[in-house]
């Protein structure tokens, strides 16, 4: 088994992209710190809308899907699952409120890692579920010609519960001693779980949640109001190049964790940024249609409803596809498509 050590990472010598990375989110979850304690009221909205998105996003992501309406009904009413989609989005909904509510006691360790993956299937009959993988599994692509490639070989089933441990402990040493950049060991302990890839399935979602709960923990609270998964979601291809740069040579413990690094702490850095922009529109208490007015501002090339609803998430839907109707016949936005092929764009 590969040697789980944080001494080298202490030790290296950090290019100024990751340390401007991480003095701009330190900057940024300071601003949102003193935003909590002045305007707390504005924010319930932002959250409900983040849980929602997440849920939606960490799934799709898997290819697990359902419809817009059934999403946020199984989210905010907590309606009960239809069919193995939706078993799968409840129990991941289930997993994200014991996270967003009980962070600060859920120690990070293998136990409470098996417990979450437990609750993750806990609308469905799974054997599995809360238990690490007993058969081998490997990272693979399929291309166009129908051959399978195999990316990446994560440890063999007998290796796993150890090297779980082992990057536990090794993380809670860390960052119970100071001795590394909490930004710095997120992504490291995430980048390591998804090597090991510790269970038959659930494998991506469980190291999008674990982010979550590590930010938390670490008094990172943005993922609260906006939704990293959705982040993830939309570039998800950068996301898998930089988790397959970062693996190459990881079984010799040589691997160069850097471009994962990078790539989540820009995703945490950009949810920062979104959260200034919609707390902008939110503390206004603008009329609907100013408020899309500005939120279409903000939009650079075609956009939808639902981009326009993540950035105005105190008014309803209706509100946002009359204001939409009322900025297309001043002439101020372009429209095209129909359905949810519609998408709209600036003019000026």
């Amino acid at each position: 088994m590969r040697a789980f050590h944080y001494s080298a990472i202490k030790d290296q010598k950090w290019d100024s992209d990751i340390l401007r990375l991480i003095a701009a989110i330190y900057k940024e979850a300071g601003k949102q710190e003193l935003y909590l304690k002045q305007r707390p009221q504005d924010l319930e909205k932002l959250e409900e809308i983040a849980r929602i998105h997440s849920t939606e996003a960490s799934n799709a992501i898997e290819g697990i899907v359902t419809t817009n309406t059934r999403i946020r009904q199984l989210v905010q009413e907590k309606t009960t699952p239809k069919n193995r989609n939706e078993q799968e989005i409840a129990g991941y909904r289930d997993v994200l409120s014991i996270i967003h509510e009980n962070f600060d006691a859920i120690p990070i360790t293998q136990n409470h890692i098996l417990q979450l993956h437990k609750i993750l299937y806990s609308h469905m009959s799974n054997p599995m579920a809360g238990r690490t993988k007993t058969v081998q599994n490997y990272i693979s692509a399929t291309h166009s010609d129908g051959r399978v490639e195999t990316l990446f070989t994560p440890l063999a089933p007998y290796e796993t519960p150890e090297a779980l441990d082992r990057i536990c402990e090794e993380y809670n040493r860390v960052i119970g001693n100071m001795e590394l950049e909490p930004l710095i060991a997120i992504p490291v302990f995430i980048h390591d779980f998804l090597c090991i890839h510790p269970f038959n399935d659930g494998n991506g979602r469980m190291s999008r949640l674990l982010t979550t709960l590590l930010l938390y923990r670490n008094g990172f609270y943005v993922g609260k109001y906006i939704s990293l998964e959705a982040k993830i979601a939309k570039n998800k291809e950068l996301y898998y190049d930089a988790l397959a740069e970062s693996k190459t040579r990881w079984h010799e413990a040589t691997e160069n964790k850097v471009p994962f690094i990078k790539y989540l702490l820009g995703t945490i850095l950009a949810a920062y940024n979104d959260f200034e922009d919609r707390i902008a529109l939110v503390e206004t208490k603008l009329p609907a249609l100013e408020m899309v007015r500005r939120a279409s501002k903000n939009k650079i090339g075609r956009f939808n409803k639902q981009d326009i609803r993540e950035l105005c998430p105190t008014i309803s839907d209706s509100s946002i596809e009359g204001a939409l109707r009322e900025l297309v016949a001043s002439g101020e936005l372009k429209r095209e498509g129909s359905g949810k092929s519609t998408y709209y764009f600036r003019v000026d």
